[in-house]
């Protein structure tokens, strides 16, 4: 990946470089089988939790690298160009610690270490069959039963459902809206948890989503995280966070498809010369590597606002409603400059193009964000 890059740390440079080397070695020779079959690949994200890219962002006395989001992101950046289903795990994973590690009782943060070293692995369980963008709405529903909560309720689109070894159960303990939603730790073993088969997707096929069944699970008090129906907030903060993150994986996605466009219009002959001498070709790789780094300055600006402690939501929320707009038009005009080839999966544009779509969705699909975007220039 042909990118000039700032950071705060020489160590930082070194991060890159390192999370560079494990792309080239351990993700471009097995992404093609991987996708092709639909297998999940744990073992590599095993690989980067011991290398310690599991942790990044989270201090290093929890297990973490204590790194700035700022570097976090780029990490990600250079994993989604060689495999965006392991940068949508890490970036997934990353979020699922959250909970845990800002909100966290003193027993529970004993799990930090594994959690962000990789050993477990974490999901996400907010959305539901019925509610994803309402998800103040949640209908999944938790009752105090002596030392337990009995939960009851369906997630859906659960990233690492079925794979992961803990998930954050957003669940209703109190009365309607946000203000009776809590959070609890569930272990993948317990009684009632129910992971269904995976989602057949478009794209992400190794890294699909599947639907939770929750039948009368239970699930101890001591694991409530936070306080009680005050789970909402602690929802809507990590996924202030995850929405860069997802940002950052429609950069790597785009940039890539900027340089296999780049090169092979220069290879590629026609009329006697290469195609990327024709002008009308020209602009558009002008135009794709121009989105591609306005989409990087929003997202690592967004970023520098969070490592500094100031607010960054809507912010975030801008980074990640252009940046995967932008991926989607970058990987959409990387098949036509590639013409036929681009529609042949001979090359990884047509699945850059596949994957692009549904970053323009998770997180908060971008007519959310464009909500949110609105609602704070207006006061609504």
């Amino acid at each position: 990946m042909t990118v000039d890059r700032m950071l705060p740390t020489a160590e930082a440079h070194d991060l890159l470089d390192l999370t560079a080397e494990l792309a080239t070695r351990e993700l471009a020779g097995k992404v093609d089988d991987f996708e092709a079959r639909g297998e999940f690949p744990r073992d590599v994200l095993r690989t980067l939790g011991r290398s310690g890219l599991l942790g990044l962002p989270y201090p290093e006395a929890d297990g973490g690298a204590g790194q700035p989001y700022e570097v976090y992101l780029q990490v990600l950046e250079i994993l989604a160009g060689t495999w965006l289903g392991i940068a949508e795990a890490v970036s997934v994973h990353t979020l699922s610690c959250f909970p845990v590690a800002a909100f966290g009782t003193p027993d529970q943060r004993k799990m930090l270490p594994d959690m962000l070293g990789g050993e477990l692995l974490g999901a996400y369980a907010l959305s539901e069959p019925h509610g994803g963008s309402d998800a103040a709405a949640l209908a999944t529903r938790a009752v105090a039963d002596g030392d337990d909560y009995i939960v009851t309720g369906s997630k859906a689109w659960i990233t690492h459902g079925g794979r992961a070894d803990f998930y954050n159960i957003f669940c209703r303990t109190g009365g309607p809206g946000a203000r009776g939603i809590s959070c609890l730790l569930a272990d993948a073993t317990t009684p009632g948890l129910l992971p269904q088969a995976p989602e057949r997707l478009m794209g992400l096929r190794s890294s699909a989503p599947a639907q939770i069944v929750l039948e009368g699970a239970r699930v101890p008090r001591d694991r409530l995280v936070g306080a009680e129906n005050e789970g909402f907030a602690i929802a809507m903060k990590a996924l202030d966070a995850g929405r860069l993150g997802i940002a950052a994986c429609a950069v790597g996605l785009a940039q890539a498809a900027v340089d296999y466009a780049t090169g092979y219009a220069k290879e590629r002959e026609q009329f006697g010369k290469p195609i990327a001498s024709f002008q009308g070709l020209g602009f558009m790789l002008a135009d794709m590597a121009t989105q591609v780094s306005a989409a990087r300055a929003l997202l690592l600006s967004a970023a520098r606002l969070k490592d500094a402690g100031r607010p960054f939501s809507i912010e975030a929320a801008k980074a990640k409603l252009f940046a995967t707009d932008m991926a989607m038009r970058v990987t959409t005009d990387a098949v036509q400059i590639l013409g036929g080839y681009g529609y042949s999966a001979e090359h990884p544009v047509e699945r850059w193009f596949r994957e692009a779509k549904v970053l323009q969705i998770v997180e908060g699909t971008n007519q959310i964000q464009r909500m949110v975007i609105a609602r704070s220039m207006t006061g609504g």
